[in-house]
């Protein structure tokens, strides 16, 4: 998968959202922040990302920068940060150390994340507009994808900064149109353990999140969707939300 290319296929989806919404509007799947705000983060996140491609493994997390306030400014900020993101990722051999927050500290582990993290505000550009959204916004195999990163990466992440899981059960998801699935196993005070590729028959689970590939990755990640949850939904409040 060429998740260079879908950094700038979903940032140039999310600019023609941000402009069609404005800077005022509110952004319903991030209440605290309006457009401008969105915009503004996402700048820095690419900012940030270019500089950790660069930064050595042994070195300090690299300075969060802070995006220019205004409306036109931020865009001007971010059309560079995000040419100077992708020129630094096409560059990049994938094994080349590089600074990052989880697993192996390669340069191939920011490709991979920025693309779900700009498709992510994406969809926050998109519901900010007011309008109905298409219940399939991203390919099958790239939210698929996104699902995965979500459990075995960012998931994670959010432990190892303290977030504790305080219930006990198996939770298995399925990616019905990428033909993927996964089992979650939660144990109260432990870390979650994932399982990729189980057969949804052969699983004794207690909670079930299913649907399309598009659906499961919304869900997982807290927007609006068309996810089915059965079961224990309480196990999958429980999860830890990046």
């Amino acid at each position: 998968m060429d998740f260079v290319a879908e950094i700038e296929k979903q940032a140039s989806s999310l600019r023609t959202a941000a402009l069609k919404a404005g800077p005022d509007a509110a952004v319903p799947s991030c209440p605290e922040w309006t457009v401008l705000d969105l915009v503004r983060h996402v700048a820095e996140v690419h900012t940030w990302a270019g500089r950790c491609v660069l930064t050595d493994p042994s070195e300090d997390r690299p300075e969060w920068p802070e995006a220019p306030r205004g409306w036109d400014e931020v865009f001007a900020w971010w059309d560079d940060a995000l040419a100077t993101l992708v020129t630094r990722l096409r560059e990049a051999p994938a094994d080349r150390p590089a600074w990052t927050f989880h697993g192996p500290q390669r340069a191939d582990f920011w490709p991979r994340r920025q693309a779900h993290e700009t498709s992510v505000h994406r969809l926050d550009a998109e519901l900010a507009t007011g309008h109905d959204l298409p219940a399939l916004l991203f390919d099958p195999e790239f939210a698929a994808d996104g699902v995965d990163e979500w459990l075995t990466v960012m998931m994670p992440r959010q432990i190892t900064r303290g977030r504790v899981i305080e219930v006990t059960g198996r939770i298995l998801v399925h990616a019905a149109d990428a033909g993927r699935t996964w089992e979650v196993h939660l144990t109260a005070g432990e870390a979650p353990v994932v399982h990729r590729g189980v057969h949804d028959s052969a699983v004794d689970a207690d909670a079930t999140l299913a649907g399309t590939a598009d659906a499961v990755y919304r869900r997982l990640w807290g927007r609006p969707g068309h996810a089915i949850v059965s079961g224990e939904e309480s196990l999958l409040e429980a999860l830890p939300r990046a």
